[in-house]
Formats: structure tokens, C-alpha cells, sequence
């Protein structure tokens, strides 16, 4: 599966992306990736939050960090030399730090702003990875702006609650204008319901309003809320590793089987 960009085979981009915090942002992209280096695909995730919960969650020793995404986008710095190997064959890491919240100000007087992630990101080829899983921060901050524009597609999870279309809404917003202004190409890879309570009624309803705006982009797949998936990154590992049997783990098992299953009609 190889993409094009200026005749050189790259890696699959995929940002992934929610404004609003504690809708399984991080969650989904560390044990997404770990489901899709379980398949034998070679992942790369960049910690693009602040907080650096991806980088925790893979048990990164943050004190021990030399070169980071912030180093990446700030400095201008290799994205190879901040590439960190994870406990999992196939899957690495650059690693995020609090700096990060202070980019958009250092930047702000830089032409091409918009830009620099991807320019970074241009480094690796399908030979490094065939897939880089973004892990945006929650806002729509000039982060997330660089990843938009250099990610191929957008993939957002959505906690099943009343106000999840609205905060959907807005994101759905900000895609277009990415689109417009930076990254004509740039699609939405799916929506993933997250933290799903099937005992809750409303979880049944805001699926089902999902589903009716959004349609086929909506995963068939669905997030349990489970106790093992929240324990996990305490111990710095994927839901995965922590318990392979539970719940959580055979969603996220599913859900990077219907992903690739995607990408295939994509590349075809």
C-alpha cells in the first residue's frame, strides 16, 4: 500500500483528532497502533499533545527524552533523531513535551507555519512505516492545524454523549477550512464511537444519531467503556498488552481490522 507524494512511496498519514478532551483521543491511537503492529504493520505515532499521554502510556521515560515532536516542529529538528523504539516490535514513538504548549506563540512570526510537521514528517518513506497515527491535542490550536495538513486523513473518536454532534460539528468545520486554505486532499477516514455503555439508553441514542448524520463514515466497530482500557496506561502499556482477553482489547483488535479494511478500498 503505497501513497504518492511527489513520486515518493510514504507512509499513511492519519490524524487523530477531537477537540474536546476525555473522548479516548490517546486511548484510540496508542492501542489502534498496537492492533495494527499486531498485523505486522510498522507504526509510528507522534505525540502531539502537550500533556504527553501517548508517550506515558507506552512507558517513555519522559526525564530521559533528548529530541522531541516539539524539537521536530519548533527547531526544525530530524523527526529521525526524536524517533523513539517502544517495548513493542514494529512500534515507535516520538515523543511528545510540555513545550508544546508554548509553540504557537514561538511560531508565530514563522512563514509556513502551517507546515512544519509535514515538512518533518517528509523525512520517512514507506520504508521506515506504512502507517504514522498523529496524536492531536485537544483544541483546535495551531497542533492540530500541522497535523491536519500533514495527515491524509482524519480519524476522530467520539465519546457517546448528548453533546457529541455538536462538538463533532465543529471539528467537521475546521477539516473544511484545512481543506480550503492548506490540504485540498485531506479526508475523514471515520468517526469511532468511544466509551460506549450499553446498560445507558442515551449510549444507544447518540449512536444512532451519529450513524444518521454521518452514515458509512461512522465505524461499525464500538468502544466499550471498560475498566481495563482505563488501567492500562498507568502501568505504560496498551490495553493490549495489559489484558489481551478483555473487552477493550477485542474492540480495538476489530477496529484495526475494519481500518485496514478500509484502506484498502482506498488504495485501490
Amino acid at each position: 500500500m503505497n501513497y504518492q507524494t511527489k513520486g515518493a512511496a510514504r507512509p499513511r498519514i492519519l490524524a487523530v483528532a477531537n477537540q474536546k478532551g476525555g473522548v479516548g483521543k490517546t486511548t484510540t491511537a496508542v492501542n489502534l497502533a498496537t492492533a495494527l503492529v499486531a498485523v505486522r504493520k510498522k507504526v509510528l505515532i507522534v505525540d502531539f499533545d502537550p500533556q504527553g499521554n501517548a508517550t506515558t502510556g507506552l512507558g517513555i521515560d519522559r526525564s530521559k527524552i533528548k529530541t522531541s515532536s516539539y524539537d521536530v516542529l519548533v527547531d526544525g529538528a530530524s523527526v529521525k533523531s526524536a524517533i523513539l523504539p517502544t517495548d513493542i516490535p514494529f512500534l515507535s514513538i516520538v515523543p511528545a513535551s510540555v513545550h508544546l504548549a508554548g509553540a504557537e506563540i514561538e511560531l508565530v512570526t514563522v512563514a509556513n507555519r502551517e507546515f512544519r510537521l509535514e515538512a518533518g514528517l517528509g523525512a520517512l518513506s514507506i520504508k521506515d512505516f506504512d502507517y504514522i497515527l498523529i496524536d492531536c491535542p485537544p483544541s483546535l490550536n495551531l497542533l492540530t492545524l500541522n497535523a491536519l495538513t500533514a495527515a491524509h486523513a482524519v480519524l476522530v473518536p467520539l465519546q457517546v454523549e448528548f453533546y457529541a454532534l455538536e462538538g463533532l460539528s465543529h471539528l467537521m468545520n475546521t477539516i473544511e477550512r484545512v481543506r480550503r486554505a492548506f490540504n485540498p486532499n485531506l479526508e475523514i477516514q471515520g468517526v469511532v464511537l468511544t466509551m460506549f455503555d450499553s446498560r445507558n439508553n442515551l449510549s444507544e441514542m447518540v449512536a444512532a444519531d451519529v450513524r444518521q448524520h454521518f452514515g458509512d463514515k461512522v465505524y461499525e466497530t464500538i468502544i466499550p467503556r471498560n475498566v481495563r482500557i482505563s488501567e492500562a496506561p498507568s502501568f505504560g502499556k496498551p490495553v493490549l498488552l495489559y489484558d489481551h482477553h478483555c473487552a477493550g482489547s477485542r474492540a480495538y483488535m476489530h477496529l484495526a481490522s475494519e481500518l485496514l479494511k478500509r484502506e484498502r478500498r482506498v488504495a485501490a
